[in-house]
């Protein structure tokens, strides 16, 4: 056991429900994942939905989604908004050490992202009398973090896992808001009162909270727990060095979107890993549990990694790749089990588990990039439909019709039908006819599958199968 599990490692991933998972968020999501996993720790899913007017149900089911589909399992999971009651009662604790104050600006104050009203200095030298009487009259408040003033000069500093040695000057933090004027927590108050509450040993999160941690760390001095470890990973990036964002560069940025395009969670789980981050060897394809062996944050750079696309190919050229290597190294029978469900979603029911369909998707799998493939260019293993292609067009001969015709009624006549005895029959046949073997292979192919390339011939006729096999040969010949 390592001495992190010894410690009780504790992760977490916050999300907020206010859009569709994001791949930045889902990147965060399994680093905490590896990092909980390396170690023998405690995954937990913390839903921080305290702010209402943004959150949506939509959102919130499009995340769960997103985490569903990447296969990744969490050990504890909570809501913010179930825990109001600790929120407060943690700014209840800060206040009643004077490290907080009620800062009585009216509401048509300037108002700051967070529905907080700016700073007013005034309220900080407001006595505890004249402060009390204020409240207890009713008039609105915001509870204020009483930075430490007479510290001026000194710094707020900490270590963080990826960026290192990261320090503040006390002067440069503004008294910020812990309660809205009603009464809700605000973002820095209730992620820091539920991550003490939790036992939260190590925050990893994007490098745009980094300046945050200052902040918090005020606060987990205030509440008296220890401080957790922090590790900031380097913001995802589009071509241009532009933050990804929904509204700028569309679905591409949405996690739902690969799986819709057909990629497999482990390999879009293997991609989203290698940005920003690389194994002490520089493998590119690894498994889930390769990646759990390896993940350290000593592999973490800490400048933005980006995510390649186009307005034409919107999707980054390494997942693809990866997603094709990852279909061609798992089991077949695994791999069959999403096939089934990929079909199955675009209205075309196979069984499984079954031998064929097994056989069928080793056949394909080879020459395939994405589940997608199965369900456009598979249709044929799959279904009754044949659309033919120029190509295979052409290769339809008259000569070559005829044979076809020959040879479909040679294997209805024949009790076995095997690679070897399809072989057989349509080889003697050419020779009767004078034609060379593979103008009978290549029309024979394209009579069964409509494409002019594609796996063996002779094993395409066992895995389409014997009567569709022969209806489609005379078909062809008609």
């Amino acid at each position: 056991m390592s001495i992190l599990a010894l410690f009780m490692l504790r992760v977490r991933f916050a999300p907020s429900p206010t859009g569709f998972l994001h791949i930045g968020s889902a990147r965060t999501f399994i680093f905490n994942w590896l990092y909980a996993r390396r170690h023998g720790g405690t995954m937990i899913l913390r839903i921080d939905d305290t702010d209402v007017e943004r959150n949506t149900e939509a959102s919130l089911q499009s995340i769960y989604e997103g985490l569903k589909w990447l296969e990744l399992d969490w050990d504890e999971e909570y809501r913010q908004s179930n825990r109001l009651d600790l929120h407060r009662a943690s700014a209840q604790q800060i206040f009643a050490q004077g490290l907080a104050y009620r800062d009585f600006t009216p509401a048509a104050a300037p108002a700051q992202s967070d529905g907080a009203w700016l700073a007013n200095p005034g309220m900080r030298e407001l006595s505890a009398a004249e402060s009390d009487r204020r409240a207890a009259a009713g008039e609105k408040y915001v509870l204020r973090f009483r930075v430490p003033r007479e510290s001026e000069g000194g710094e707020v500093a900490f270590q963080d896992l990826v960026y290192g040695p990261q320090s503040k000057t006390i002067a440069d933090l503004e008294d910020f808001a812990l309660l809205r004027s009603d009464g809700t927590p605000t973002y820095h108050l209730a992620s820091c009162a539920d991550d003490a509450d939790l036992k939260i040993t190590h925050v990893i999160r994007g490098q745009d909270h980094l300046s945050n941690t200052f902040k918090h760390l005020l606060i987990f001095d205030a509440l008296g727990c220890t401080r957790p470890q922090f590790a900031h990973l380097p913001l995802l990036v589009a071509p241009d060095g532009a933050k990804l964002s929904k509204r700028r560069h569309g679905p591409v940025v949405s996690v739902t979107t690969y799986r819709d395009a057909g990629l497999l969670a482990r390999a879009f789980i293997n991609f989203i890993a290698l940005l920003g981050w690389s194994p002490k060897d520089n493998r590119e394809q690894l498994s889930r549990a390769e990646l759990v062996e390896s993940f350290s944050f000593e592999g973490v750079n800490r400048s933005n990694a980006v995510v390649n696309f186009t307005e034409e190919e919107p999707f980054d050229p390494k997942a693809l790749w990866l997603n094709s290597q990852h279909m061609r190294s798992m089991p077949a029978t695994d791999l069959a089990c999403y096939v089934a469900q990929e079909l199955a979603h675009d209205g075309i029911p196979v069984p499984f588990p079954d031998p064929w369909l097994v056989q069928a998707v080793d056949l394909l799998r080879a020459r395939y990039i994405t589940l997608k493939d199965f369900a456009q260019r598979g249709l044929p293993y799959f279904t009754d439909e044949v659309v033919m292609d120029a190509t295979s067009l052409e290769r339809l001969t008259s000569p070559a019709r005829v044979g076809l015709g020959t040879l479909a009624s040679r294997l209805a006549a024949n009790p076995e039908f095997t690679d070897a005895t399809v072989e057989a029959a349509l080889r003697a046949l050419a020779a009767e006819l004078g034609l060379k073997p593979g103008v009978l292979i290549n029309a024979a192919r394209a009579a069964l599958t409509g494409q002019a390339a594609g796996p063996s011939a002779f094993h395409l006729f066992t895995i389409i199968g014997r009567d569709r096999a022969i209806s489609r040969l005379r078909a062809v010949a008609e």
